[in-house]
Formats: structure tokens, sequence, C-alpha cells
């Protein structure tokens, strides 16, 4: 698939636009607050209806503007392989309205994935740099877009969890905190049974990514667990250990009025080894090293889109060599050739700039949210 198609309307300072897009993609060259990154933000919002900044729905929307809507046609490869997807969100009342060529499907979810793109960004360091709650929700979205049933799972943790969360707060109901724990159980075992396959799938080639870029350096990715799995790899097992767990926290979630254990506390450890010692890059790395980490981690996500969805991801670039030297610079875009990816859409300030497919790639120019070529 790539995205042939893009119609913009009310999104950030981006003018109201409709964008035909190379099926080889497209190198966009402007200043600083022209545009670039909302236009890229626009693109992917049609994977994950949300925005890779974290920005809020309402705050995506054009100033003295009610709405934004945003409309992606994407093409295969044989006759008919298409769909268009759209995204729109209105102020009043806070509405998202979701289409897959016109039609609402029955859930938000079922539209998720569509695009099967990536986003390399500067701003990736802080999946490093930030607490656990930035790795997990790389996890989540990686494995909701990729590991069929895992979205429904998360979703049903998170409402038993939060309902559990309630009844310890309250001290009328705390007799009724059991009362969720299987459900918590069942649901949370997926979640993290999960999780542990994807890191113990990839973790190999993240250490081999985070090797190729920084020239020298091992790293590891290693899954750190909410709960004590005493070595349990299967969901009964592991549902075993999380019963067990909330069973022997009971005393310190009544004093803290809050779930002490489970995989709302998870957390991926990203390590370093300088003179056989590894270090946590949360803590002891450099900023070169954190950003190298990052990129691994986005390269192992469009990794897992080519095995899980068997198609090329869209990589989406925006301006990712600025913030590198250029020893990673030179070996990330020597990897980035390699790697098997589809459509490319990257953005630089200055043509000088363009480094990747450099001789491919179409350049348009961006001013003020206006887009020319």
């Amino acid at each position: 698939m790539h995205l042939s198609g893009l119609q913009i309307r009310h999104f950030r300072n981006l003018v109201d636009q409709q964008l035909d897009l190379p099926v080889e993609g497209v190198a966009i060259v402007g200043e600083n607050a022209q545009g670039k990154t909302n236009l890229l933000e626009a693109i992917y919002y049609l994977e994950t209806f949300r925005s890779f900044r974290g920005s809020r729905d309402d705050k995506l929307v054009a100033f003295g503007e009610e709405f934004f809507r945003v409309a992606g046609a994407l093409v295969g490869r044989t006759p008919g392989e298409g769909v268009e997807v759209a995204a729109a969100f209105q102020v009043k009342g806070k509405k998202k309205k979701i289409t897959l060529d016109g039609d609402e499907p029955e859930r938000l979810s079922d539209g998720l994935g569509r695009l099967a793109a990536v986003v390399f960004s500067p701003m990736d360091v802080t999946l490093v740099s930030d607490g656990p709650g930035a790795r997990r929700r790389y996890l989540d979205i990686v494995l909701s877009l990729n590991v069929p049933g895992y979205l429904g799972a998360l979703q049903r943790f998170r409402q038993i969890l939060s309902q559990r969360n309630a009844a310890l707060r309250d001290g009328r109901m705390q007799g009724t905190v059991g009362s969720w724990d299987e459900g918590l159980v069942e649901s949370g075992a997926r979640v993290v049974e999960d999780r542990l396959r994807w890191v113990e799938r990839w973790q190999e080639e993240f250490s081999a990514y985070y090797r190729r870029v920084s020239g020298t350096l091992e790293s590891r990715l290693q899954y750190q667990p909410g709960v004590r799995l005493e070595g349990a790899t299967d969901r009964g097992p592991i549902a075993d250990a999380f019963r067990l767990a909330l069973s022997e926290s009971r005393e310190r979630e009544a004093r803290l009025g809050n779930t002490v254990v489970g995989p709302q506390r998870d957390d991926l450890l990203l390590t370093v080894t300088e003179g056989d010692i590894p270090r946590d890059l949360r803590e002891f790395g450099s900023g070169g090293q954190r950003r190298t980490a990052a990129l691994a981690l986005r390269l192992v996500e469009a990794a897992t889109i080519r095995k899980a969805r068997g198609q090329e991801p869209i990589i989406l670039m925006d301006d990712v060599f600025a913030e590198l030297d250029p020893g990673r610079s030179e070996r990330i875009l020597a990897l980035m050739e390699e790697e098997e990816t589809g459509q490319v859409l990257l953005t630089v300030p200055k043509e000088s700039d363009i480094r990747l497919r450099r001789d491919s790639l179409p350049r348009w120019r961006i001013a003020n949210g206006v887009l020319e070529w």
C-alpha cells in the first residue's frame, strides 16, 4: 500500500489542500514553524487516530475553526486494492468520526493500522529518557496495531483496573475489591504474554540495529514485568503469578488506595554495555546513545509491520538527522537504504539536507502551511 492522495481541512496551520503523493514519496523542504511536522502528524493521525506528539484532538484544530478533517487514499499493488481512511474531530461535543470508504466502522479500533506507517522524530528520544509510561505507550501502540486481540485485552484490563482502583479508594467498597481480581488477572495475563513474546521475538534485532547505528557498542532490550513471573512465559502460569501477587499486596493496596502490581507497572529496560558493564540508558546513557536506542526501537517497529502485516511500511521522517553526529547519520542512512521500506516522506530545513533516497524523491516546499511543487 502507498498513500496516493491526502486531503486536509483545518488541521493546525496547514492550509486546506488536496495533495497527490508520488508512489516513491516526497521530500518536504521548509524552515522551522512552517508546517512540516504538522503534515507528518496529519498523515500519521490516519494510522492511530491520535497525535504522535501527544496533543489532544482539540489542539489539532486550526485557530478559529470548529473542526478538522484528514482523509487519505491508500492504493495497493493490485487493481481495486485500496481504501480511503478519513478522520474528523468536532470541537463542539468533542466528537471524533472515522470512516473507511465513507462508512463508519462498528468500532474505532476497526480502522486502526491501515497506513502501516512509522514516524521517526527527534522527539523519539523521550522513549528512552522519559519514565516507564513512555515505553508502555510504545509497546501498546506497536502491539495494538500488529497483534490481533491485544487491543481488546488492553482495553478490558484498563477498564477493570479503573473500577478496582475506585473500589480501593472508596472505603465503603473495600469489600468488593476482590470481585474485580479474576477479570483483571485474565485480561492482564494476555497483555503480559503478548508484551513478553514481542520482546523475546525482537530483542536480537534491536541489538543488531543499535550495533549498526552506533558502530561499536552493544545494547539490549529487556522486558521488566510489573508482576514477578518467576520464569513464567505462557498465559496460564502468568495468570497464576499475577493472582498470587495481588493476594500478597492486599495490605499495601488498602493503604495506598491503588493497585500496585500488574502490567500497568511494566517497563522496557534499555541498556548499553561499555567495558563489559551494562548500564541503564535512561540513567547513564549519553544523548547520542539514547537517540540511537530510539532509532533502533523505530526500526524494530517497522520490521514488526513487515512481519505481521506482510507489507512495506510507509516511513515518515521528521528532520531525523539533525540531532545525530556525522558518524551515526551515515550509518543510519546506509541502514535505511538497505531496509525494505515503501513510500518515504521526509522533512528537512534545506534541500542540501536531503540524503535518504536523494535521487528518487521529488522536492516539495512548504511555507506558512502551504505546499508547493
